[in-house]
C-alpha cells in the first residue's frame, strides 16, 4: 500500500466513519460466519466436532476474506488503476472504525453531561459487550475507557498495522479473525470448543498490535498536559499481564496509569458476572473528565499510529 493510499482511506474514515446504510464487510463476514456456524451444528456435535469444524471455519473465512479483497483489486486494477485506487481506499477505510469509535464515546458523554443516565446506558451498549442497565455513572464511565482502549487497538492500530505491511488483503483477513472472535471466541460451554481456534488466532494477530497501542497511549499521554506517560509505562508494565488474554490488558492498562483511574472489575454478561481483574487499583475511580481526557488520548494515539505507519511505509519504499 501506499502512503497516499492509506492517508485517503484513514481520512475518508474520519470524515464519514462507517454509515449503516451502505454495505460493510464485517457485515458479510459476520453473515458468513453465522450461516457456517449453523450448518456446521446441523451436522454435528461434542467437544472433538466443535473443535475440528470451528478451525474450519475460522481458516475459511479468514483466508477467504482475504483473498476476496486480493480478487476484487486484481479485477478492477485489470479495468482502470483510477478505478483500482478508489476501491482500495474504500475498503481500507472499511477496515477501520476512527469515525464511528470517537462519536458512539461523544454521544455517551453528551448523555452523561446533560444528566440523563437512562440515555447513557443505552449509547453505551452500542458499544460494549457487558450488560449496561444497572450501571451507576462510575461504571458507565469505565467501561466507556475501557472499550476506548480496546477499540483503540482493534479498530484502528490493529487494521493501521496491517495496512501498512500487508494491505488491504492482510487487513480484511485480521477484520475477519476480529470478527469471528467477537461472535464466537467466548469461554462459555456453546463456544468453548468451537471459538477456541478463532480466539487463539485473535490472540497471535493481536499481540503486537495491542503492544504498539499500549506504547502510544504512553507517548500520547506524555505529550499532554492532561496525561502522564511516565504512570502510564509503569501501570503498563505492573498491570499489563494481569488479563487472562495476553493482550486485553496491555492498552487498558496503559490508559489506567495515563489517566490515573482504576479500571476492571466486577461486569456483567447476559445476566452473568464476570470478575476481570482490577487495573491500577490505588487509582480512584473514573469521573467525567478523566473520560474526556480519555478521548483526547485517544484521537492523540490515533494520529501518531497513523504516522508511524506512513513513516514505516516511507521507509520501506525507499529501502
Amino acid at each position: 500500500m501506499r502512503i497516499t493510499t492509506l492517508t485517503a482511506a484513514y481520512t475518508l474514515d474520519w470524515v464519514m466513519g462507517d454509515p449503516e446504510f451502505l454495505p460493510h464487510p464485517v457485515r458479510f463476514i459476520g453473515s458468513a460466519a453465522d450461516s457456517g456456524e449453523r450448518l456446521i451444528r446441523s451436522i454435528g456435535s461434542g467437544p472433538a466436532w466443535e473443535l475440528m469444524s470451528g478451525t474450519a471455519l475460522t481458516v475459511c473465512i479468514t483466508a477467504g476474506s482475504g483473498c476476496v479483497a486480493w480478487a476484487i483489486l486484481r479485477a478492477v486494477r485489470g479495468l482502470s488503476p483510477w478505478l483500482a485506487g478508489c476501491v482500495e481506499v474504500l475498503l481500507g477505510a472499511s477496515c477501520l472504525a476512527i469515525r464511528n469509535l470517537l462519536d458512539e464515546a461523544q454521544s455517551v458523554m453528551a448523555a452523561l453531561e446533560a444528566d440523563d443516565l437512562p440515555r447513557a446506558r443505552l449509547r453505551l451498549s452500542r458499544i460494549v459487550g457487558r450488560d449496561t442497565e444497572a450501571l451507576d455513572e462510575p461504571e458507565v464511565l469505565r467501561a466507556l475507557i475501557e472499550t476506548l482502549a480496546e477499540s483503540l487497538c482493534d479498530g484502528i492500530i490493529a487494521p493501521l498495522f496491517y495496512l501498512a505491511i500487508g494491505g488491504v488483503p492482510l487487513a480484511m483477513a485480521y477484520k475477519a479473525v476480529n470478527t469471528l472472535d467477537s461472535m464466537i471466541g467466548h469461554r462459555d460451554s456453546k463456544y468453548i470448543w468451537f471459538g477456541k481456534t478463532a480466539a487463539r488466532l485473535d490472540d497471535v494477530a493481536n499481540y503486537l498490535p495491542a503492544r504498539l497501542t499500549a506504547l502510544l497511549l504512553c507517548a500520547s499521554a506524555g505529550a499532554l498536559q492532561q496525561g502522564n506517560g511516565a504512570t502510564a509505562l509503569r501501570t503498563w508494565r505492573s498491570d499489563g499481564r494481569k488479563h487472562l488474554s495476553p493482550n486485553a490488558g496491555q492498552p487498558e492498562s496503559a490508559m489506567a496509569g495515563a489517566l490515573q483511574v482504576q479500571l476492571g472489575g466486577l461486569n456483567t454478561y447476559g445476566g452473568e458476572q464476570v470478575q476481570a481483574p482490577v487495573l491500577g487499583e490505588h487509582f480512584p475511580r473514573p469521573s467525567r473528565t478523566s473520560a474526556r481526557q480519555a478521548l483526547t488520548i485517544t484521537v492523540v494515539a490515533t494520529l501518531v499510529g497513523f504516522a508511524a505507519a506512513c513513516a514505516f511505509l516511507a521507509r520501506r519504499h525507499n529501502a
